[in-house]
Formats: structure tokens, sequence, C-alpha cells
């Protein structure tokens, strides 16, 4: 029971806290428009009695009252709004902490990776996906490649990109072991290395997928689905955001620019082999017949 009453506790913190916040931003807000419009007309109000009382000294006391009215009341709106901006913090904080433990106590848990024999890869909706398989351990570098690459093609800056082609055709993306262990060989120092591999679009610095899938993005393919297909694809293959490949290192996901079949379009090619006339759901039959080692040879 304990445990079931920390969500209410927090989400009843926060709105109390939300609503501190909200009421001290109203009272903060409403003594900057008061101040705001009462000033002027204090202001010239003094003015007016500091020039009468130099032509009659009869309008001294008032002016001296007035004086006092106005001083005393800009102090009281200051002690005021210091005590608001102090209790506005506190309970900002307050807030961000009750929002933050109802946040850690409603998130829901992870899915498991593999669901039965008649429920794997099968979405919310009931429609059957890839299924979702944990993310692969990197096996350990075997980096005499890089080794046998500096002997052949050299040592010098000159040959840093020859290199870098060799390395990643080698291990079909720059893994940093190998990087580290070109500077270490080379006088090619780490800042370069960085450089040469982010600058050029050819170069891949993440693990590539057993299976490169291309879809075309060209005006034909565009304009006929493409990035329906891609984004089918993407959630099929539960790529996250911001990443191209799954995480089995199945498959990575390419967006190009033309595959030059523009009569197929949209057109996508697994490992070379081309596919056309698609639709998003006949676009996953084609990565489906690659896993399955199916596609022609």
């Amino acid at each position: 029971m304990i445990g079931g009453r920390q969500p209410s506790i927090a989400r009843t913190g926060s709105l109390i806290a939300g609503a501190l916040v909200a009421l001290s931003v109203a009272i903060l807000l409403t003594d900057y428009v008061v101040a705001s419009r009462r000033a002027p007309g204090d202001d010239k109000l003094i003015k007016d009695l500091q020039q009468q009382t130099k032509s009659d000294a009869s309008f001294a006391p008032r002016l001296a009252a007035e004086q006092k009215r106005v001083t005393a009341a800009r102090r009281t709106r200051k002690s005021r709004d210091n005590a608001v901006a102090w209790g506005l913090i506190a309970a900002a904080s307050a807030f961000l902490a009750f929002a933050k433990r109802q946040i850690g106590k409603e998130k829901p848990s992870a899915p498991p990776a593999h669901g039965g024999p008649g429920d794997a890869g099968e979405s919310a909706d009931g429609s059957t996906g890839h299924p979702v398989l944990p993310a692969l351990a990197a096996p350990e570098l075997d980096l005499t490649f890089v080794d046998r690459m500096v002997s052949e093609i050299g040592r010098g800056r000159e040959a840093a990109i020859p290199l870098l082609q060799a390395i990643q055709t080698h291990y079909r993306y720059l893994p940093d072991e190998a990087l580290r262990h070109l500077s270490e060989l080379t006088d090619i120092t780490p800042a370069e290395v960085a450089g040469t591999s982010s600058f050029y679009a050819r170069f891949r610095r993440s693990p590539v997928g057993e299976h490169i899938v291309r879809v075309c993005h060209g005006t034909a393919c565009h304009v006929s689905g493409a990035r329906q297909i891609t984004e089918e694809l993407r959630r099929y293959l539960a790529i996250p955001d911001g990443e191209d490949t799954d995480a089995a290192r199945l498959f990575t996901l390419d967006e190009v620019a033309c595959l030059g079949c523009c009569s197929l379009a949209p057109v996508l090619m697994v490992d070379g082999h081309t596919a056309g006339k698609l639709t998003p759901a006949s676009a996953c039959d084609a990565l489906k017949l690659a896993e399955r080692k199916e596609l022609p040879a």
C-alpha cells in the first residue's frame, strides 16, 4: 500500500507546488503592473509639491507626508516581492522534485525482448513487426589488419585517407580501437584522424548491420511514398531516432539520393538486390527475404 501511495503523494505535491508557483508569479506580475501605473503619478505629485514648496512654504508638510508615504509603499512592495520571489524559488524546486518522483514512479517498464511463441514481434495494434532483439556486445577487435595496412600503405600523413578507406572496407566501419591504433603506428595525430573521418561522408564511425538497405529518396521515389516506406521500415526494425541500425545489427537503413531505377519508384536495394513498385508492407517483405537469405543470387 505504501508503494502504491507514492505516485499519489508525488502527484498531489506537484499540484500544490505548481499552484504556489502560479500564485507567486501572479503576485509579482500584479505588483509590477500596479507599481508601473502608480509610479508616474507619485513622481509627478512629488515634483509638483516640490515646485509649490519653493514658492509657498506651507506646502512643506504635505510634501514631507507624500514623500514618506511613497517611500514606505515602495519599501513594503520591495520586501513583499523579495519574500514572494524566495517563495517562488522554493515552490519551483518542490514542483521539480515531486514531478521527477512522479515520472520515475509512473514510467512503464520496458517490454520483454522476446515474447512467447505466439506473440513474438507483435505490436500493440496486433500487427506483426520485426522482433526486438537485445543489443549485441561488440567482440574484441583484431587489429592485425591495421598493422598490415600501415606497413603496406605507409605511415605519413598523406596516407591517412587510403588507410581509413582500407580500414572501413575491412571492418565495414571505422572502429575507435582501430583509429587509436592507427594513430599510435603512424605520424597521423588523433585530431587528424578524427577530422578526416568526420569530414568525408563516405566514412562511417558506427557499426553497420549485416544487411545494407538503401531506400531511394530521389524525386520519383519521393513523390511515390519513399518517406512512408522509410518510416515503416524504421518501425518494423525498431530503429531508435537518431540511429540507422537495429539493435541486433542485422539491418542498416540508409537513405540515398538516387538508385537509378526511377521507373520502379518507389525502390530500395538490399545487399545489392533491387526491389521496386513498393508499398510499406512489401518493403518489409524484402527485408524478410534478406533475413531468411532468400534473395536471388
